[in-house]
């Protein structure tokens, strides 16, 4: 495709992510469902909560993920570097948006080494689309997605559902399997797939970790619907009506990260898709996610300041703290085995 068609596509991505960020999702994330049993008698000194983690060898302060965003939009040169400096003040990962354009057009949009200048501590994850792996990419475009950030690993990332109703989507999909297994045997770096908002099954992670795959992203229903976005840049009134009966589609969040977690007991597990504030992500943790991550709330921060993402996480944080002390979890290992309202064990034992 085209450098610039791709650019302007990215564009009307980052648009149409920030209208709907004040709209009803079309299908709930399932947190809801999910009720702590309050602990009137905690034990614990909230200032004392450790939050802290790891991830790819490098230390966490705490068990979160600027997920994905945006790689191809000139104004994402900003947002990038307003992420990389807000991870790196609070010492949490960051996974970058697709490099497709930086790699097939020479213009990095931010995506370059001066993230890891900017974010020198923290897990850095880069990131390609599945559908590029039939489509010529292999070992080489992989390479050169990390060397251009200097990443600790590389987020595959599976958006069939977005490219069956984008007008230029890719939907031809056979054998990527295949080429994600081909890669993760041969690439240096660890190798994560996640979805981009309709969910993992249990049956595709086992699949993608038996291949070799180091970490998954659940990335499930319930956060922004790439069906939806894509339906509002669609100007075909036909092609439009497709995408819009799609905009409930996917694996609601919850349901994907206890369900992936019970056939996957040993996986490095980021859960992510409609986390609104910390106490979904104490759920998604209590569900079985080692991670959490978060993307589209966090874009109109992004947009202002690093300042105002650091601000907007030490929120995240300070929720997600509070939640360990009213559940009497003193860690993270406790609150993933904390008490629920209704259940007298973990979804997923």
């Amino acid at each position: 495709m085209h450098d610039t068609q791709l650019t302007t596509r990215k564009n009307e991505h980052l648009d149409q992510v920030l209208a709907t960020l004040r709209t009803q999702p079309a299908v709930s994330s399932g947190f809801e469902a999910v009720r702590f049993e309050h602990c009137a008698l905690p034990e614990l000194d909230l200032a004392q909560v450790d939050l802290t983690g790891s991830l790819f060898g490098k230390p966490l302060a705490a068990p979160l993920l600027i997920s994905s965003m945006t790689g191809g939009a000139k104004r994402a040169e900003a947002i990038n570097r307003h992420l990389a400096e807000a991870a790196e003040a609070l010492g949490i990962a960051l996974a970058v948006g697709s490099q497709r354009v930086a790699l097939e057009t020479g213009g990095d949009a931010g995506l370059s080494r001066e993230l890891r200048r900017l974010a020198p501590s923290v897990p850095l994850l880069g990131n390609i689309g599945a559908a590029q792996l039939v489509r010529g990419y292999g070992l080489d475009q992989a390479r050169r997605a990390i060397e251009m950030i200097e990443g600790d690993a590389l987020i595959i990332h599976l958006n069939p559902l977005q490219e069956a109703v984008q007008p230029e989507g890719d939907r031809d999909w056979r054998g990527v399997l295949v080429a994600i297994e081909r890669l993760a045997v041969t690439l240096e770096a660890p190798l994560v797939v996640k979805e981009v908002g309709s969910g993992l099954s249990a049956r595709v992670a086992r699949q993608l970790l038996d291949a070799g795959v180091a970490a998954l992203d659940v990335a499930g229903a319930g956060g922004t619907s790439w069906a939806a976005v894509e339906a509002a840049r669609i100007a075909n009134p036909q092609q439009r009506a497709v995408a819009e009966a799609f905009a409930g589609w996917g694996i609601p969040t919850a349901q994907a990260i206890a369900e992936v977690r019970r056939a996957c007991p040993d996986a490095i597990l980021i859960g992510s898709g409609g986390i609104r504030d910390g106490i979904d992500a104490a759920r998604a943790i209590r569900l079985g996610a080692d991670l959490v991550g978060q993307a589209a709330a966090v874009l109109e921060s992004a947009l202002i300041s690093s300042e105002a993402v650091v601000a907007h996480f030490q929120t995240l944080i300070e929720q997600l703290r509070i939640v360990c002390f009213c559940t009497g979890s003193a860690n993270l290992v406790e609150l993933a085995q904390a008490p629920l309202l209704g259940s007298t064990s973990r979804p997923n034992d």
